[in-house]
């Protein structure tokens, strides 16, 4: 019997941990970042004679 309650008790606390860790990964790609979205590298265009 003590086995079978460390088996069970193992099976919730890694659900629990990976319930916790998909939260976290959740939460942490819905974070805005700190700087705007520009591209390190910048191509000007020329402008088109009309």
């Amino acid at each position: 019997m003590h086995r079978l309650f460390a088996a069970t008790l193992t099976v919730v606390v890694a659900a629990a941990l990976a319930v916790g860790a998909a939260l976290g990964i959740v939460a942490l790609l819905n974070a805005t970042p700190d700087q705007p979205n520009r591209p390190l590298v910048h191509y000007e265009t020329p402008e088109r004679d009309q």
